[in-house]
């Protein structure tokens, strides 16, 4: 999917589920909040990046070669989407995509082991407001199960939240609503209209709206503009996930 036809599958979404999330705006307190992680609560200080550069060179694409350029940069831009699948969209051959994301997944160890992951300011305390204030909380990520315990224990963050989901424990990563859907019925969410999704992608978004959340918010931490996010439908967009508070309690005031 090119970025100019998320964008226009982003306002379809987003017209189709105006007049749900009007009611849901009337009459639906939040209960669960699914935060996408690097972009949105983690900074990874480019190491995402460094370890998909890593890995197109070891798939035998020259560093620096436009066919290199072009597969990072397209890479970037489908930020928070499962690794497996881009790495399917970067090479015809299934093995090669299945060996990339190997290669890719170990690389990420290699380079978090080194450290470099931090939270995003307010990111652990915006978890701890939720919580106290009777929100479930899901951390989802694009990347592989394992990869995504490294990053929690690195930060000390085992536990933090009430459930953390990768594609895999869903069935389908972003932007599909698979993993919404899944902290939904883990975490016994009786209506999809109480859900706030947060992300700093499009795909964030698009999971969010495909999954009948009542709030798609977008963060400028990350990887899109706030035209990306408007134009694929967010319902907000937050300098941070530090606003996200502050959101819900003005949303709460008009339920």
């Amino acid at each position: 999917m090119t970025p100019n036809s998320a964008i226009s599958t982003g306002s379809a979404v987003r017209t189709a589920l105006s007049a749900d999330a009007e009611a849901a705006e009337q009459g639906q307190p939040v209960r669960l909040a699914v935060l996408a992680m690097v972009g949105t609560t983690v900074y990874d200080g480019g190491l995402m990046d460094r370890a998909m550069s890593r890995t197109l060179v070891e798939q035998g694409v020259p560093a620096g070669a436009a066919r290199f350029e072009g597969m990072l940069r397209y890479a970037r831009e489908r930020s928070g989407i499962s690794r497996m699948t881009v790495f399917a969209e970067l090479f015809d051959d299934p093995q090669a995509a299945t060996s990339a994301n190997k290669r890719f997944e170990l690389n990420c160890d290699e380079l978090l082991a080194d450290g470099g992951v931090r939270a995003v300011p307010g990111a652990e305390d915006t978890i701890g407001w939720l919580r106290d204030a009777g929100v479930k909380v899901c951390l989802a990520t694009g990347f592989g199960r394992h990869t995504q315990n490294m990053v929690l224990e690195s930060l000390g963050w085992m536990g933090l939240a009430d459930l953390s989901l990768c594609p895999a424990d869903a069935g389908r990563g972003r932007p599909f609503p698979d993993m919404v859907l899944t902290a939904v019925l883990a975490l016994d969410i009786d209506d999809v209209r109480k859900v706030a999704v947060v992300g700093d992608s499009a795909a964030d978004i698009h999971s969010g709206l495909r999954a009948g959340a009542s709030v798609a918010a977008g963060v400028l931490t990350g990887s899109h503009s706030e035209a990306a996010l408007r134009g694929a439908g967010a319902t907000d967009v937050l300098p941070s996930i530090k606003d996200f508070p502050a959101l819900l309690e003005r949303r709460a005031s008009r339920l």
